[in-house]
């Protein structure tokens, strides 16, 4: 059975949409880095997304684990002309769009970005590389909130509107078992 352990990576203080835009971590908070990485298996293989706010997560926490490169399909949904842009900025600019975005996810993306369905198919194929290259190990994966909540729609067998009533915090565990099928063990468990 192969271990998925996804963090989230550190918090960026963000109040506008960050997806492929590559803004940084604030990893100042080294109590919570330390009991996040206390909560992690040692010995354990460390991936992340190739965006600094997750690559610099994984450093972070990379020692006693073998770090794997950095990946560019575990990146965070491609919000396209809404990256940097704030939620009220884009909800007025592309109100009917906007909308159904969030309650219609699945084949709606926003202007020269991705879908729900184009992400959850890029992310899936990472996973599927690394089970298939690392079968039965500890895998951690520092992602993004889009990531992460992907694979737990994934896990779930859940539409996309359902996976995105899950909370996924800065620096949260969501760990998720692949076997025959996927398993959930927890959701956002923050240490």
């Amino acid at each position: 059975m192969t271990v998925w352990h996804w963090v989230r990576h550190g918090p960026t203080h963000e109040k506008a949409f960050a997806g492929w835009r590559d803004v940084p971590a604030d990893l100042s908070d080294k109590a919570a880095i330390s009991r996040l990485d206390a909560a992690l298996p040692k010995p354990a293989l460390l991936v992340s997304s190739d965006l600094v706010r997750a690559s610099s997560t994984a450093d972070a926490i990379a020692e006693g684990r073998t770090r794997l490169p950095s990946r560019f399909d575990l990146r965070e949904f491609n919000f396209g002309a809404w990256d940097g842009l704030t939620f009220d900025v884009v909800a007025q600019r592309h109100p009917v769009l906007s909308r159904r975005y969030w309650e219609e996810p699945g084949d709606v993306a926003p202007p020269e970005g991705e879908s729900w369905n184009e992400a959850t198919r890029r992310v899936s194929r990472a996973v599927a590389a690394v089970n298939k290259q690392h079968p039965n190990a500890e895998i951690i994966a520092v992602a993004h909130f889009g990531a992460i909540l992907s694979q737990v729609a994934v896990a779930l067998g859940d539409d996309p509107y359902k996976a995105l009533g899950h909370k996924i915090d800065n620096l949260s565990i969501t760990t998720l078992r692949f076997g025959q099928s996927w398993s959930i063990e927890r959701i956002n468990h923050v240490p």
